[in-house]
């Protein structure tokens, strides 16, 4: 099994219903402080998000996720901490782009090609997430472990060309397969995309992100609380890198700093 050391997003949720944090970082010098602890515990950038995909989340206009972001992305700009903004709606992607972010993670992958222009003229990095909702929630519904991956495929296959199209470079282009409920209630989803990280990589020759941060199917199949899914959690991501994962997306940075120290050097000496 071989190893890379992957990049690590540190997740600050600025939301009142997240399902793991929700309200926890909802004012301004709160997320401020989780962000730089997160970043001082190795993260490489910084994922903000202030709307929860949470399928029985509230849905928040735009100009409010802006106000509670404002103020974020403000200080870690001074702090030199690269961000990562998480929205679906275009006027906060807009936003997004004219404030020197890192990364736009838009869940739905970018549908929606009035955005695209600005996208184009854009330097950040794209991540263009999978889902099998197609939408800003992920919602429970049914999917087939024998064909997920076939439909992640296709979703890239389709998106990445659209995209290219649009004059957005495919260099630019992170690629998230998407996780938990973005895949299905079935935990067997989740694992099939999970064990098709290789396959997903040498057929597309894009970065690629992957998120099981306490994640749902990792609650089923351990039958574990959310306060108790740490540690399938941390395995899971060692699992991603070890099948060479080039980002994943955390909630504790701390663990998997750690863990994949520990793991890169027990892997250097070993032939």
């Amino acid at each position: 099994m071989s190893f890379s050391e992957p990049r690590i997003l540190g997740v600050v949720n600025i939301s009142r219903d997240s399902f793991s944090d929700g309200g926890v970082h909802l004012e301004p010098a709160e997320a401020i402080e989780h962000a730089i602890r997160l970043a001082r515990d190795g993260a490489h950038a910084i994922d903000l998000g202030a709307a929860s995909s949470n399928p029985d989340a509230m849905p928040v206009p735009p100009e409010e996720e802006i106000r509670r972001l404002q103020p974020v992305v403000a200080r870690l700009a001074a702090e030199h901490i690269p961000v990562s903004i998480d929205s679906t709606r275009l006027e906060t992607q807009r936003w997004a782009l004219g404030c020197g972010i890192a990364y736009l993670n838009d869940i739905r992958g970018f549908p929606n090609p009035v955005i695209y222009p600005n996208l184009a003229q854009a330097s950040c990095q794209l991540i263009v997430m999978h889902s099998i909702q197609r939408d800003a929630k992920a919602s429970v519904v049914d999917s087939d472990p024998n064909t997920i991956v076939q439909s992640v495929e296709s979703f890239f296959d389709q998106r990445i060309g659209t995209l290219e199209s649009a004059g957005i470079t495919r260099k630019r282009i992170i690629i998230d397969p998407g996780m938990g409920y973005f895949l299905g209630s079935n935990p067997e989803s989740s694992l099939a995309v999970l064990r098709a990280i290789p396959q997903l990589k040498r057929r597309f020759g894009l970065p690629l992100m992957v998120c099981v941060s306490r994640k749902s199917f990792l609650r089923k199949l351990t039958e574990r609380g959310l306060a108790e899914i740490g540690a399938a959690t941390l395995a899971a991501e060692l699992d991603a890198a070890s099948h060479g994962s080039d980002y994943i997306r955390t909630h504790d940075v701390r663990a998997l700093r750690d863990a994949l120290k520990v793991w890169s050097a027990l892997g250097a000496d070993r032939h």
